[in-house]
């Protein structure tokens, strides 16, 4: 007989272990953000052309790099936090396809940013931000699991305020573009990945009921259901 305190133990291990890992790849995403800037400032330089540009040659390079350069310390620090909380809930609860989710949200911002921004460098993480917010926020309530809609809902209570940011004029100096369609790809991502990843349980209970529904819900064989109803 199994001893339930070990049991425990091991689950708690176990959900340790899946949290150190979920924060792995964010955290050397972040660190490789802080040296990109203390290095701008030992050499004295500055990498904003390594960003996107919109619609030339020397801009496109940014779609990759541009999430590694920021303005200042108070623009990288802004990024910073938002971008770690959500890339490790993304690792933590879409384990199965958020490496996939991460990058492809990364990607289809920058060239939305290349192909339509204004014509000015587009510099900073917030697009990839804005990008995972809405993956994370689309995805509970498309899936309807309710640790993920647990999830969508603390979304809006840490960042709700962030939806000023996809219209143009509210902050100064800001690329509204890329807040806009980093939360435009974020919500595209969760549509085309509903199906993979975790999908809302089937407790017993369900599954009587559609056993019931399927044999006319009054238990005479051969009664037809007056309508089906298909499930994802």
């Amino acid at each position: 007989m199994s001893d339930p305190i070990s049991d425990i133990n091991k689950e708690d291990a176990f959900f340790r272990k899946k949290m150190f890992l979920s924060m792995i790849i964010p955290g050397i995403f972040i660190t490789i953000m802080w040296l990109v800037k203390i290095t701008e400032l030992l050499m004295d330089t500055e990498l904003s052309g390594l960003g996107i540009y919109p619609l030339t040659v020397k801009g496109l390079a940014g779609v990759i790099f541009s999430p590694f350069i920021h303005s200042d310390f108070k623009h990288l620090f802004n990024n910073s936090l938002p971008l770690f909380f959500l890339a490790t809930a993304l690792f933590y609860f879409y384990s199965e396809v958020a490496l996939k989710v991460f990058m492809w949200t990364w990607f289809l911002t920058g060239m939305l940013v290349w192909f339509s921004g204004r014509e000015a460098w587009h510099i900073g993480a917030s697009g990839l931000v804005y990008g995972l917010a809405a993956f994370l926020f689309f995805s509970g309530i498309i899936r309807r699991h309710f640790r993920l809609i647990a999830l969508s809902l603390l979304i809006v209570f840490l960042y709700g305020s962030m939806v000023w940011g996809i219209f143009p004029g509210v902050y100064k100096n800001v690329s509204w573009e890329s807040h806009m369609l980093g939360f435009f790809s974020g919500l595209l991502l969760a549509l085309l990945f509903r199906k993979e990843g975790p999908q809302r349980p089937v407790y017993e209970w369900m599954e009587g009921d559609e056993e019931e529904d399927l044999s006319g819900g009054d238990g005479e064989p051969g009664s037809e259901p007056e309508t089906k109803r298909l499930r994802d």
